[in-house]
């Protein structure tokens, strides 16, 4: 379908599910180019609320009727089931439909494109790339998938050939893209509800490798064995981003991670031939995104963070990154499991993860798509964690954690929140 579409003549779009950070930052793109862009969505929220302040007119509750018969093209998010009336209405007025990475590839794929994919540090070393290219005028074009601090937006309006998009590999949707430019952070085994195993990852991931230009280059860490059958077929140059690690670098974000993503960014600008000092400053500048290390605020002189954080090595590496900067401040993280699939997969690397916190809180997993087929639970995964971090407590509600925590807060505490869904929400209740 998407082969048949030519974007310069599509003036009307409406998005289904607007809300989703990668819909919202590609709505935004499309209304960048002055086009009529319309969505709806479940829930009113921050960010469909900002959209509503930036011109695109937002409709909650999703409704057959949002879908009238001057729009020339329906962009859905995956999630969405055939059955949801938007689509059913749009099926019935026969207009064109993409889902997001189908729409996303035909949006960017005609630009000199930097894809950024990677099982952990995608969305830090896209940001990363954004603003080393913004800082040297470069003027990109950026789909991010999360909000940058710096501009509180996961998208950037660009004028130049340079698109920079944060590449996910989940159902190999990434394979929309023909990436100039193409840097892989790390891969393990994740999205266990569509992989089956650690080499299904790594086909993927070849895949999308024999679909760089052939004037391009791959940029990863050469020496990592989970890489080795991904690139050993590549076709075009590959670039080892170790070369350019600097553990003496400094960033306001801290742990060895964000080092590595830093890393990965100044070899991409290294390779465009970016200058140096520019490209240092705006990496040491950089203040993150959105639930990545974000600093929420002060309770009684303990500091909040909220992490994004829902795989056991990024749970590691969090932790590692905030014992950092808190060498000698006890450290409390409160969790909640995304998918039951993923919990009962990586179970034990999990409960191994929270080796060494003064304090590990649980709550009930976030389900998202699926249904709790298998029985795995979190206050199980809480009683396995006790072997790692022997003061580990399960709560039913946020409720619950924000209670308990508030007697414990002082300043000699530093709280981690923990999470892909709606636990973030602790960190709003912690602080507000």
């Amino acid at each position: 379908m998407s082969d048949k579409i030519n974007l310069n003549h599509i003036k009307r779009i409406h998005f289904i599910g607007i809300g989703g950070i990668g819909m919202s930052s590609l709505a935004r793109h499309f209304l960048a180019e002055k086009k009529t862009v319309t969505g709806s969505d479940r829930d009113l929220t921050d960010l469909t609320k900002a959209l509503a302040q930036e011109g695109i007119t937002v409709k909650c509750p999703q409704d057959a009727l949002n879908i009238t018969d001057d729009i020339e093209l329906v962009i859905y998010t995956e999630a969405m089931s055939a059955d949801h009336p938007e689509m059913q209405a749009a099926k019935k007025l026969r207009v064109p439909m993409l889902n997001y990475f189908d729409a996303l590839g035909l949006a960017m794929n005609p630009y000199y494109l930097i894809a950024v994919a990677g099982t952990h540090g995608k969305t830090t070393t896209t940001a990363m790339i954004t603003d080393i290219f913004a800082a040297a005028q470069k003027d990109p074009t950026a789909v991010i998938g999360s909000l940058r601090a710096k501009t509180g937006s996961n998208y950037r309006a660009g004028k130049s050939k340079y698109a920079i998009v944060e590449a996910c590999e989940f159902k190999r949707d990434f394979l929309s893209l023909r990436p100039e430019i193409l840097v892989i952070t790390n891969i393990e085994l994740d999205h266990v509800d569509y992989f089956t195993s650690l080499a299904d990852v790594q086909t993927a991931f070849a895949s999308l490798v024999s679909q760089v230009s052939e004037t391009g280059v791959v940029i990863c860490n050469t020496k990592d064995p989970a890489l080795a059958p991904v690139i050993a077929q590549a076709h075009v140059p590959v670039i080892d981003y170790m070369e350019a690690f600097d553990m003496q670098l400094s960033l306001k974000q801290p742990g060895v991670h964000n080092r590595l993503n830093a890393a990965a960014a100044r070899s991409v600008a290294t390779y465009e031939k970016l200058d140096t000092g520019i490209t240092t400053n705006a990496l040491q500048e950089f203040r993150g995104t959105w639930r990545r290390f974000e600093y929420k605020g002060d309770v009684n002189g303990t500091p909040i963070y909220d992490d994004y954080a829902h795989h056991p090595t990024a749970i590691k590496v969090t932790i590692q990154g905030a014992r950092e900067l808190y060498p000698d401040k006890k450290l409390i993280t409160v969790f909640k499991p995304h998918t039951f699939s993923r919990t009962k997969a990586l179970f034990d690397d999990f409960a191994k993860s929270f080796a060494g916190v003064d304090e590990a809180l649980f709550l009930p997993i976030y389900g998202a798509r699926e249904e709790n087929t298998s029985g795995v639970s979190s206050r199980e995964l809480a009683v396995k964690t006790l072997e790692w971090a022997p003061h580990t407590q399960y709560f039913e509600t946020h409720a619950d954690v924000v209670r308990y925590l508030t007697g414990k807060l002082d300043d000699n505490t530093v709280v981690l929140i923990l999470g892909a869904g709606d636990v973030t929400l602790v960190a709003g209740e912690l602080t507000k």
